[in-house]
């Protein structure tokens, strides 16, 4: 599996989570041997503002493979890891992160919508887990998440379209 099949699989999870009433974020977890070992998509419509995809995959891999193996898998995702996932992914050391947007994005996205801000500051991952891999962002996907993101901010708000 390449970097632009796996991406354009985690912005298909980001489109599910966001017609299941969540925000757009989907990520999958790949071994060192380009298995997809695990997919997860945003789930903090149900209340856990901490159900982000990259978190489940972090609790995933520690619960079901050794460190030595954990090192050599990659997590793809639609959107950068906030502070909170990129630290959990470099304490539980996890091989690098392929992101089809940036966190510079969203917040570029966001405030030109008038959207509150996020409650962390948003920060590279490589500002919270400096030692970890990064490649991203695939300009090629950025139409496509700002789509989804703003879906779900209108949800949130309430407005129309």
């Amino acid at each position: 599996m390449d970097d632009i099949d796996a991406l354009k699989r985690c912005v298909e999870l980001a489109a599910e989570a966001v017609d299941a009433g969540d925000d757009a974020f989907g990520s999958i977890l790949v071994d060192g041997d380009g298995r997809v070992l695990r997919e997860e998509r945003n789930t903090v419509g149900g209340g856990d503002p901490t159900a982000h995809p990259e978190i489940a995959l972090v609790r995933w891999a520690v619960a079901h493979h050794p460190a030595a193996e954990r090192s050599s898998m990659t997590v793809y995702t639609s959107g950068e890891h906030c502070a909170m996932c990129a630290a959990a992914h470099a304490w539980a050391g996890l091989g690098p992160i392929v992101f089809a947007g940036s966190t510079a994005q969203l917040t570029r996205w966001r405030s030109s919508w008038g959207a509150a801000p996020s409650p962390i500051r948003p920060l590279a991952i490589s500002d919270v887990a400096p030692g970890v891999v990064t490649r991203g962002p695939f300009d090629a996907f950025a139409g496509e998440l700002e789509r989804l993101h703003l879906a779900a901010e209108r949800r949130r708000s309430g407005a129309a379209g």
